[in-house]
């Protein structure tokens, strides 16, 4: 008799719809575990999945085995209580889903919408930059932040100029280290973003601009930094530094990395770090 014999009659008992239905399967909880990559839910998940799998073959296994009715009885229970504590558990993350499901459209932001964050977003860098107050404000684009933003605080708010710069405010609890904007909204704050390796940088670089270099070679982000000291404003992409931007340099730009009606060419100048 061949090993495989007994895989061979499993396979052959199955009909097309049994493909189709594990298929769908797969790609939920691919799709699930896509999600949660990185967050904390991803080990709730690990951990719900184990016990739900754990309780399966043990108490309906043994169940079923030695005919225990009882079992049997409060098992489909135990089930239904086991989700109910992960609607519990999850709720942040359901949360997140449904305003992410909400927010998105098929064809990604609008140009109004773009417009409108990117000129939230120049307005308040100028001010930011004319009183020497220090920022950093990263744009997700495919890589996202989730895992990142949970090493901040959460907040889940459309963007405006008055919050950014109620947010980087000197004394305020946020204004430290970074935020992360995604989808038009500002999703964090007070954010620690990695750190570029201090070698083979210039000394005079300051912790806002390493941070900035540091998730840039991370991800695919857009860091816009306000230097404290000079109040020169910069944006960094891929390890690359352009600084000293005027609002118009600041605003072309934007809307040629992030899209909008107002994409232009812009030659501002350009440092490697």
């Amino acid at each position: 008799m061949n090993v495989f014999d007994p895989i061979i009659e499993i396979l052959r008992r199955r009909t097309w719809t049994d493909f189709v239905e594990l298929a769908i399967i797969a790609a939920g909880v691919y799709s699930v575990m896509r999600f949660l990559k990185g967050t904390r839910g991803a080990r709730l998940l690990r951990g719900f999945l184990l016990l739900l799998l754990g309780s399966t073959l043990v108490l309906n296994f043994i169940a079923n085995a030695f005919g225990l009715e009882r079992i049997k009885t409060i098992y489909p229970l135990f089930v239904g209580g086991l989700f109910l504590s992960a609607l519990v558990a999850f709720q942040i993350e359901l949360r997140r889903a449904l305003i992410r499901l909400g927010a998105a459209t098929w064809f990604g932001d609008t140009t109004s919408d773009v417009d409108r964050v990117i000129t939230e977003v120049v307005d308040a860098a100028g001010q930011l930059s004319k009183r020497r107050m220090g920022a950093i404000i990263a744009f997700e684009r495919a890589t996202e932040f989730r895992a990142l933003e949970e090493t901040g605080v959460r907040l889940d708010a459309e963007l405006t100029k008055d919050l950014l710069l109620t947010i980087f405010w000197p004394g305020t609890p946020l204004h430290d280290m970074g935020v992360i904007v995604a989808q038009g909204r500002i999703t964090a704050a007070a954010v620690q973003f990695p750190m570029a390796d201090a070698e083979g940088f210039d000394a005079a670089i300051g912790a806002r601009h390493r941070a900035a270099l540091g998730l840039s070679q991370e991800s695919d982000a857009i860091i816009l930094v306000v230097s404290e000291e000079t109040g020169i404003i910069t944006l960094v992409e891929d390890g690359q530094m352009q600084r000293n931007l005027t609002a118009d340099n600041l605003r072309d730009l934007l809307h040629l990395k992030l899209g909008g009606s107002e994409s232009t060419e812009a030659q501002p100048t350009r440092a490697t770090a």
